[in-house]
């Protein structure tokens, strides 16, 4: 669970701007005002919101269109993440787990009573770095610039995971199924109803990030989110910290 929380922090959160992915061929270098036209579209309550005035910022030297990229392509990873940890929580919190061994000596999952980040602080390390890895790799691979694959900041489309790729230049074995539409279902979708989803991916994983925190909050200060009293347990550790051990600590006996 923490591990999915975790992996929202890689890139900087950017809430202000929607977001648009999908496979794309031609250079997508946007800019404030499609920014403020896309928002509008996605929240015409809200319209555009960013007090910060992050559009109009240059991250790194990098100029105005490649920060765009960034912003939104954080925000996108962002949201989907959580997601999955929202989705795991309310799993989580109801006991719902696989039957079988989660470990080859034998250890079962762990239940922690309900308690989603207790439950995480129960996985063993070597199960937490088997998690790690994976999440390295993926976010290895989603940083590739390839020429069937445009980074985001240099005119590629924000969100869009790269295909698994076999062979030489690729995985050295066969994948059959991508991030993507693995079961090619989107094929003949009509472009509108493309965006209609992606609009839609962007306000739930908006949603997401507040909720996954709520509850997070909820646990760890008592009436911090009034809704949520009495109905997640009280929890008493960091639900940041990826390890129960502070091995970084330890090095200057902290």
């Amino acid at each position: 669970m923490k591990s999915a929380i975790l992996a929202t922090l890689v890139a900087s959160a950017a809430a202000f701007a929607p977001a648009q992915t999908g496979r794309a061929a031609t250079a997508v270098c946007e800019t404030k005002a499609d920014l403020e036209v896309l928002a509008k579209k996605l929240n015409p309550v809200l319209g555009f919101y960013d007090p910060l005035n992050l559009a109009e910022a240059e991250f790194w030297g990098e100029s105005n269109e490649a920060t765009i990229g960034f912003l939104r392509h954080a925000e996108i990873k962002h949201g989907r993440i959580a997601m999955f940890a929202f989705v795991g929580y309310i799993v989580h919190a109801n006991g719902i787990k696989f039957p079988w061994a989660m470990q080859m000596d034998g250890t079962p999952f762990p239940d922690a009573n309900g308690n989603p980040p207790a439950l995480w602080d129960a996985v063993s390390d070597t199960a937490k770095w088997q998690i790690f890895t994976l999440i390295g790799f993926l976010e290895f691979w989603s940083e590739l610039s390839t020429p069937e694959h445009t980074h985001y900041m240099r005119g590629g489309k924000p969100g869009d995971f790269p295909d698994f790729t076999s062979g030489m230049d690729g995985i050295p074995h066969p994948v059959p199924f991508n991030f993507y539409d693995p079961f090619r279902l989107s094929k003949n979708m009509s472009e509108e109803k493309k965006e209609s989803r992606l609009r839609a991916e962007i306000n739930n994983g908006r949603a997401a990030m507040l909720g996954i925190f709520g509850f997070l909050s909820a646990q760890c200060a008592e009436g911090s989110v009034p809704l949520l009293n009495g109905v997640v347990p009280a929890y008493d550790g960091e639900p940041m910290a990826p390890f129960v051990t502070n091995y970084m600590g330890e090095a200057f006996n902290m």
